[in-house]
């Protein structure tokens, strides 16, 4: 199993995380954003978007993180993080949903754009985001999990750029249950950190969602 990813990327960080919580061996490539490594014909012919993360694996190559989740999870995380059944599988599939809509849109824009120069207004994205969190602290609030009463892919595809939320300028104090699930997930064995972003040099500012 070989991963490509970016090490600055929270999308590259969700399908890392899940496999080092499933203690999965897998060789991680990073690509260089910045020399446009994601843009040469041999990568692109991995994903045609040109994007990180991609996963191969037995001859075939996945794109996108959540689809790479989805492939992680059903393959060597049985039932307990994607589970067959139609309605479980429902509400962790709702709270992925949010991770690529609000969260994306919000969060993880703000972050790029403060961070990449990503064009676009950081104040549409932060409230985006603040809207992003005022969900899931309502639901954290209740619940220690997202969905199902445990860890599942529904947290990993939320949490990386959830706890990047201050590198997009949104200060998580007023949200403490997102705070104290972020604290659930550190304590998960195998638990890796998500990347610290101090930019220096070259930004990369295309071929990753960051």
């Amino acid at each position: 199993m070989k991963l490509y990813v970016s090490a600055r990327s929270g999308n590259s960080y969700k399908p890392r995380l899940l496999l080092a919580l499933l203690n999965v061996p897998y060789e991680s490539v990073e690509i260089d954003l910045a020399k446009r490594e994601q843009k040469q014909p041999r990568f692109v012919a991995l994903n045609p978007r040109g994007q990180v993360p991609v996963l191969e694996d037995e001859g075939a190559a996945y794109w996108d993180s959540t689809a790479i989740l989805v492939y992680i999870a059903r393959k060597h995380g049985g039932e307990q993080w994607l589970p067959a059944d139609p309605a479980e599988m429902a509400q962790v599939m709702q709270w992925m949903a949010l991770a690529q809509n609000e969260i994306h849109y919000g969060l993880q824009f703000a972050r790029a754009i403060i961070h990449f120069s990503r064009p676009g207004s950081l104040e549409e994205c932060q409230a985006h985001g603040r809207t992003a969190l005022r969900v899931l602290d309502e639901r954290l609030g209740r619940d220690a999990w997202l969905a199902l009463g445990r860890a599942t892919v529904a947290d990993i595809a939320c949490f990386p750029y959830v706890a990047l939320a201050p590198e997009g300028g949104i200060p998580l104090d007023p949200y403490p249950g997102v705070l104290q699930w972020i604290g659930r997930i550190k304590a998960l064995p195998g638990y890796v950190p998500p990347p610290s972003l101090k930019p220096s040099g070259a930004r990369a500012r295309a071929g990753v969602q960051h």
